[in-house]
C-alpha cells in the first residue's frame, strides 16, 4: 500500500514535470495513481513495472490526466 502511494507520487511528480505544472505531493499521488489506471486502460501492460503499475503507461496516462485536470480547473 505505501509502496503504491510511493510510486503514485513519483509518477505524479514526472507527469508534472513534463507538462509544466506545479503539483502538491497529494495531487501528485492522486494524479499518479488515477494516470496509472487511465493509462494502462489505454495503452496496456507494457514496460517496467512497480508496484504493480506499468511505469511507461502510468506516465502517459499521468500526463494526460493533469492535462485535462488542469484545463479545467485553471479557467
Amino acid at each position: 500500500m505505501i509502496w503504491s502511494l510511493i510510486c503514485g507520487a513519483l509518477i505524479g511528480m514526472i507527469a508534472g514535470a513534463i507538462t509544466k505544472k506545479k503539483l502538491g505531493c497529494i495531487w501528485n499521488i492522486i494524479a499518479g495513481l488515477l494516470g496509472a489506471s487511465v493509462g494502462q486502460a489505454l495503452f496496456g501492460y507494457w514496460g517496467p513495472t512497480l508496484a504493480g503499475m506499468s511505469v511507461i503507461p502510468a506516465i502517459l496516462g499521468a500526463v494526460i490526466v493533469v492535462a485535462v485536470a488542469s484545463y479545467f480547473l485553471d479557467k
